[in-house]
């Protein structure tokens, strides 16, 4: 494409998961019903928190906003990555993958934010349950939901107008299934380096602050716990917030081995498997970590589906 790359460049190729066409359609079934059940389960967790008035507190409010997060990120990757299991040729327009770039970015620092912001009301809970109520007031909330939001966004439109009003050269291919900022930095001829140590520093910011919140609100949480003469108070305690701390404990652990792993260890192999799993696999799992062993949800499920008519207004 020579100089022209320098000037013009209108579309991408996704090189997708797999280059085996043996593999193409398998993987495209398997993908797609991840997709459904992903689309499905986060869905009925934003209804059934929004529209069951046992469900209206802090904790749901949050759980609501993580589904949320959850469904646009999985839409944002998903179709396109199914198309390029059926297409010769999987491209990506430039806007289209600058789109999906920014999104991508918004969606998964906002739920770094977000599961913090879930450790500190669970902290909130458990060490001070008598003013659980004051503290996490609705303004509170509003803002622990509003502030992640806006400085995501403010990231994302940093980081992917930085990459986008750079110039490309050389090869238009992206070595991923979508267009994931650190496979689109090789393929730049201007500023790669200032924009990945950009990307480097902001990543290193958003993870560890986001984890030192967590576990402060967790250490806290388990002094209290074992404080706690009674058993039965304990268990309860651990019930509640068990189902958060699987998903921070599978979320961050991916992130974790994704970021910490050398560099010589580090493959387009790995970098693909770890990002499938916290942005297509995870989003699947949380409504059921949310669901299967939490007794309100499954009430408020029977109350809503068996009174559908009231959800149309």
């Amino acid at each position: 494409m020579g100089h022209q790359n320098l000037t013009v460049l209108t579309e991408f190729i996704l090189v997708g998961v797999t280059r085996r066409p043996e593999l193409q359609l398998p993987l495209f079934a398997a993908f797609l019903v991840i997709y459904l059940i992903t689309v499905v389960g986060n869905m009925g967790l934003i209804v059934l928190t929004k529209a069951d008035s046992h469900l209206q507190t802090p904790m749901y409010f949050f759980i609501r906003h993580l589904a949320f997060i959850d469904l646009g990120n999985s839409t944002v990757i998903y179709p396109k990555m199914l198309a390029g299991f059926v297409v010769d040729q999987n491209t990506i327009s430039y806007y289209a993958c600058a789109t999906q770039m920014a999104f991508y970015i918004l969606f998964i620092i906002s739920e770094l934010f977000i599961l913090s912001a879930m450790a500190y009301d669970r902290y909130a809970a458990i060490c001070n349950p008598l003013l659980y109520n004051v503290i996490m007031s609705q303004k509170l909330c509003y803002a622990l939901v509003g502030i992640p939001y806006l400085y995501s966004t403010f990231l994302s439109l940093m980081v992917t107008s930085k990459i986008f009003l750079s110039t490309f050269c050389g090869s238009n291919i992206i070595s991923h299934f979508y267009c994931d900022n650190t496979a689109l930095i090789p393929l730049l001829c201007s500023n790669a380096r200032e924009i990945e140590l950009l990307i480097i520093i902001f990543s290193a910011l958003n993870l560890i602050s986001s984890l030192l919140v967590v576990l402060l609100s967790y250490m806290l949480i388990l002094t209290a716990i074992f404080r706690m003469n009674s058993a039965e108070g304990r268990k309860k305690a651990f019930s509640t917030c068990g189902s958060h701390l699987t998903v921070v404990v599978v979320f961050y652990g991916t992130l974790l081995f994704m970021y910490l792993q050398p560099k010589s260890a580090r493959s387009s192999d790995t970098d693909k498997m770890a990002s499938m799993f916290y942005t297509l696999v995870i989003p699947m799992l949380n409504p059921f970590i949310y669901s299967l062993r939490n007794k309100e949800v499954k009430h408020a499920f029977n109350r809503v589906f068996r009174r559908p008519c009231k959800l149309l207004f």
